[in-house]
């Protein structure tokens, strides 16, 4: 069984075929080679088949990772795919985490007995699905999927693909960890290989050391301002240098987790001495010692550093000395200033001055370190009677952290300034936040530790301004109540009324007497899995078992109809937002009634709105104008801007697009994951060759897609736009589809194939 597999078991194989990996990477690349680079050439499928060096961002390749983790939100519609893949048992180690669908309320314990009750049928579901094949499962309030990874199961030098764009959290451990849709981890799963376009790399050299208020979120917020959100896209960002030693694991963690902001394919850095510590507090000093003996394949070769220019594709400095405490948003997580800079900007764009609610934690930032060194900020002013002065929502990130905060008092010293203790789980960072203190489209701004904040991404208000920062400066904020508070020069009043300047947070990396276990919090899978029965309700609202979507049907595409054009920002929050419809993940026909409802039309209207172009009716929902179409035997096409897809691996994004009739999203540009679970499904991803091409395009137009039958890696395909005037126009796209990719759209989906090899 797969599942028996141990850590140390994984590591030790990675170790042992990686040095013979990495001579025969650097004779194909007639070069040294990144870390990066060691650890892909060590999990390519076939590399002794291989007579050529892969092209950086040109050539996909074949992986075999090491294991796969999954939410609960994704991990239900991952099982569905694999239930129909014929395949008995899980081919790696897997695990489903239990850490979506918990909805923050009034506190950790009602909460969580509200999910188990509001969920029981999906637990029931994954857990059932979990134990007949061979997938372990995380019960809910064990913790945050990448807390309870990185606690667990990530090692240095190893690869894994697990259902959330914050999968490469496990960076942080210098482990090759990539975010994807459920349909990539169906195939390693199966046993198939991962396909992956060989990522470029960008070098990130630290040097000096944070100090005073600076953070490790203060790295990766300083690197959000660099990259912008599309700067990283098919690039791996290494880090290395003298200054990553300085940085704690957890922290480094955080940096890799909120590099799926910035687009990159995985975050990493080399193996330290932080990291051994980090794996012995664990409970894996095995593990620790082997990676210990195995360093030199657990860092880039030298010369990549003595001469970085030459081997990385973008060489970044960034001193951390000199770094000063950031703070960005709203809307997106590349709007960055400094906190000295947060008066000036609230004057001169009208920000709101009070704060509504604070939040710490999330899977970016919810470590023992983070915990510490909010709670550092807090006993100094439990010390003077200073409470908070807007909510204070703390999300410990495992049952682990939990458990041994609770011990050594740092929860208790938040909850004397005010603060509730949230369930172990994402909560208000995905959606999942009950909130009762604002009527929707009421202006506020919250300020939180999380990695994302999109228009209406927390709370479901669109009148939102969602900013992110270090879990400390958010205490500060907190206890200010003013989003034009800066620690560093302003001071607090005391319950005496003397002015009390905040002292930089300390704190510790790891816990003294080590983490306290928490609850029992996982289940193996059943030794006797042909006894386990995995049922779905014929009439259930929350799960659904798929049916396979039609193979095409060998022609080229003409009479399709626009569905939208969406100008601007067209995350994945945009095209399938979580918030209320996290329950119907499991049940593609219900969930569908969420698709674009977020979307900017270009042609105006409410977001999510579009016109039917037969009978001319306006304003109509862009789902149930879709169920229209399809209904009518008539395709229809999206229209994206730049960077289309940014944001979460959720692949309805891409399958209620293909369930309601959808057949190509032609962009300007597309984000990773989201042109990846697109041609997964069936639907064609076709970017503009000339970008100024999406101006052609008339609301009413009819379109063709020219080229398909002869579809083939490098081919162009020509759109052809009739007008209402009856004058046609023509443009030419391109796309990334390899023959493998092409064979996956001419049989319907990629799981329409893996179902035929089953048998």
């Amino acid at each position: 069984m797969a599942q028996q597999i141990t850590t140390l078991d994984l590591a030790r194989g990675v170790y042992e075929r990686a040095a013979a990996a990495h001579a025969k990477g650097r004779e194909l690349f007639g070069r040294p080679l990144t870390l990066a680079e060691k650890i892909l050439v060590a999990h390519l499928r076939d590399l002794d088949a291989i007579s050529a060096a892969p092209e950086r961002r040109v050539t996909t390749c074949e992986f075999q990772p090491d294991r796969v983790a999954m939410q609960d939100a994704t991990a239900q519609m991952a099982v569905l795919q694999f239930m129909r893949s014929g395949r008995r048992e899980a081919a790696v180690p897997s695990t489903i985490h239990c850490d979506h669908l918990i909805q923050a309320r009034r506190g950790a314990g009602e909460d969580l007995a509200a999910a188990s009750t509001t969920n029981a049928e999906v637990y029931d579901f994954l857990r059932t699905a979990g134990a007949k094949y061979g997938m372990g499962f995380w019960k809910p309030g064990a913790g945050i999927i990448h807390q309870v990874v990185l606690e667990n199961y990530a090692f240095p030098g190893g690869m894994m693909i697990g259902t959330d764009s914050h999968t490469p959290n496990a960076g942080g451990l210098g482990m090759v960890a990539i975010g994807v849709g459920g349909a990539d981890a169906v195939d390693v799963m199966v046993g198939e290989p991962f396909g992956l376009l060989w990522p470029g790399v960008i070098g990130v050299r630290l040097t000096g050391r944070l100090s005073g208020w600076c953070a490790a979120k203060d790295v990766i917020l300083k690197l959000m301002e660099i990259l912008t959100v599309k700067g990283g896209t098919n690039h791996i960002v290494e880090f290395f240098g003298p200054g990553t030693a300085s940085i704690s694991c957890t922290g480094k963690g955080t940096i890799c987790n909120m590099g799926a902001e910035h687009g990159a394919t995985t975050s990493l850095f080399p193996f330290d001495d932080r990291m051994a510590a980090y794996l012995r507090v664990t409970e894996r000093a095995d593990v620790a010692q082997l990676a210990e003996e195995n360093k030199a394949l657990l860092t880039a070769d030298p010369e990549c550093h003595e001469q970085p220019e030459r081997y990385y594709d973008r060489v970044i400095e960034i001193d951390l000395s000199t770094l000063e405490p950031m703070i960005v948003g709203p809307h997106t997580p590349d709007l960055t200033r400094r906190v000295s800079e947060m008066a000036s900007a609230v004057a001169s764009e009208d920000y709101p001055t009070t704060i509504s609610a604070a939040l710490i934690g999330s899977c970016t930032n919810s470590s023992y370190e983070d915990m510490e060194r909010a709670a550092s900020i807090a006993a100094q002013a439990n010390a003077h009677g200073i409470k908070v002065k807007v909510p204070l929502l703390v999300t410990p990130g495992s049952d682990s952290v939990d458990a041994t905060i609770r011990r050594d008092g740092q929860m208790q010293t938040l909850g004397d300034i005010g603060g509730t203790v949230l369930a172990n789980a994402c909560g208000p960072c995905i959606g999942q936040w009950k909130r009762e203190d604002i009527a929707e489209g009421e202006r506020n701004a919250i300020v939180n530790s999380y990695n994302r904040n999109f228009r209406k991404r927390n709370d479901g208000n669109s009148g939102t301004l969602s900013f992110i920062t270090s879990p400390e400066m958010v205490v500060a904020y907190a206890l200010s109540g003013r989003l034009d508070f800066n620690p560093l020069t302003d001071a607090l009043t005391a319950a005496d009324g003397a002015q009390i300047m905040l002292k930089p947070p300390t704190g510790r990396e790891l816990p003294t007497d080590g983490f306290e276990s928490g609850k029992d919090g996982y289940l193996a899978p059943s030794d006797d899995p042909d006894s386990i029965a995995v049922n779905i309700a014929p009439d259930s609202e929350r799960l659904q078992e798929l049916q396979p979507f039609a193979a095409w049907e060998g022609t080229d595409l003409a009479g399709l109809r626009l569905l939208v054009q969406a100008k601007g920002k067209c995350t994945t929050d945009h095209i399938s937002p979580a918030g209320p419809w996290l329950r119907f993940r499991g049940h593609l026909d219900n969930i569908s009634g969420n698709m674009y409802i977020g979307a900017v039309n270009r042609f105006g209207g409410d977001n999510g709105t579009a016109t039917n172009t037969v009978t001319g009716e306006k304003g109509i929902n862009c789902s149930e104008l879709a169920r229209w179409y399809k209904n009518e035997g008539i395709g229809w096409v999206v229209v994206g801007d730049e960077n289309y897809g940014e944001g979460s691996s959720r692949e309805h994004a891409a399958m209620e697009p293909r369930h309601l009739g959808g057949r190509a999203v032609i962009a300007r540009s597309f984000a990773r994951i989201a042109e990846t679970n697109l041609k997964k499904q069936g639907v064609l991803p076709l970017v503009f060759s000339d970008a100024a091409d999406y101006e052609k395009i008339r609301e009413d137009d009819l379109f063709a897609l020219e080229g398909v039958i002869e579809l083939a890696p490098g081919s162009t395909v020509t759109v052809r736009l009739t007008h209402a005037d009856g004058t046609d126009e023509t443009f030419a796209t391109r796309h990334t589809l390899t023959a493998k990719q092409i064979a996956w759209f001419k049989a319907g989906s990629a799981l329409n194939l893996i179902a035929a090899s089953q048998g």
